[in-house]
């Protein structure tokens, strides 16, 4: 089944200890909300199965519609419901970033900036140092238990956040915990302003799942590298100029050296409604610019829009804030 108690901690960083590499370590944040409330997030950093090195993923300037809506910074613990549209993470479906930019660290090894709890200390020390730092935290919560101090840091009552990685596309082991829209991963928002995104996953986990259950699509083929999507989305026109329903469109490019048969391919809006492609063929460097309907919502508040092949799997995905889609009549380039 899903995770029990999915959602995402709104704290501010206190403390940090690296646990070793030995057994199963974690990275360990205590954190404090505004009314005072302390909680521990417990970050994976090493895989019981092999190959036993996380996948990372740093996005150092993330902008994506879901930072719209978390909730305030500091206000503790938020229960999120795992479906589109909101801020749940889902690392397949929400368009967060280029999973083929994902790469494997070790994690705790002698040396400066050469393992994954280096790389974590980065930015979390930086917000243990800057109480104008918010950090958001998701995964699955554990606790409260009133007559049982933490483990790790000692405050009363325990109380905290795990799974803060991917939770879906699982190996046979762990695959009770699969699940969609339920992803775990840390961001700290910047008193510049400025977003730091930081995403983790197993090695072990599949890239496409099932849009249901999260389980690993067995018979997928393995993900593309970045750049070698056969058909990519380039633009799209949100803020189309006059009155609701306004004319929005997306437009796509055949990047490939081969002919593609658009029959039963479809796009995605951020609810997860789709738009059926033409039943065309889009020739080798052909674009082609897709009109939106009354139902495929391109929202001038920031979105996100997915390419499905025929078959129903993820080729291409993007996203658009609402800075960027301020302007009437100017298309979006991604």
């Amino acid at each position: 089944m899903p995770l029990r108690d999915y959602g995402v901690l709104a704290a501010r960083a206190v403390a940090r200890v690296r646990e070793g590499a030995a057994g199963t370590p974690h990275y360990q944040i205590h954190l404090a909300d505004d009314a005072g409330t302390a909680y521990r997030a417990a970050i994976n950093v090493l895989s019981k199965e092999a190959p036993s090195e996380l996948l990372f993923v740093v996005v150092e300037d993330f902008r994506h519609p879901l930072t719209d809506a978390l909730p305030a910074a500091g206000s503790g613990w938020t229960a999120l419901a795992s479906q589109p549209g909101g801020a749940a993470l889902d690392y397949i479906r929400g368009n967060l970033f280029d999973p083929t930019t994902a790469r494997p660290l070790p994690p705790d090894v002698p040396g400066a900036d050469n393992d994954l709890a280096d790389l974590l200390d980065h930015y979390v020390q930086r917000a243990i140092g800057d109480a104008g730092a918010a950090v958001y935290v998701f995964g699955q919560r554990f606790g409260p238990e009133p007559t049982k101090p933490d483990k790790v840091f000692g405050f009363l009552p325990g109380n905290g956040v795990h799974d803060v990685h991917m939770n879906q596309g699982n190996s046979a082991e762990f695959r009770g915990d699969d699940g969609v829209w339920q992803d775990g991963g840390l961001l700290v928002h910047l008193p510049d302003g400025r977003w730091v995104a930081v995403f983790l996953a197993f090695q072990s986990q599949a890239w496409h799942t099932d849009d249901n259950t999260g389980h690993a699509l067995d018979t997928a083929p393995p993900l593309p590298g970045s750049g070698e999507e056969p058909i990519r989305i380039v633009g799209a026109l949100v803020n189309a100029p006059g009155p609701a329903p306004e004319a929005e469109s997306v437009t796509l490019i055949n990047a490939s050296p081969a002919a593609i048969s658009l029959d039963g391919w479809r796009l995605l809006d951020r609810n997860k409604v789709a738009l059926p492609l033409p039943a065309t063929t889009l020739a080798p460097g052909a674009v082609l610019t897709v009109p939106g309907n009354a139902s495929f919502q391109l929202g001038n508040r920031g979105g996100a829009i997915t390419l499905l092949d025929s078959a129903g799997l993820k080729v291409h995905g993007v996203t658009y804030t609402a800075d960027q889609a301020r302007r009437e009549g100017w298309t979006i380039v991604f």
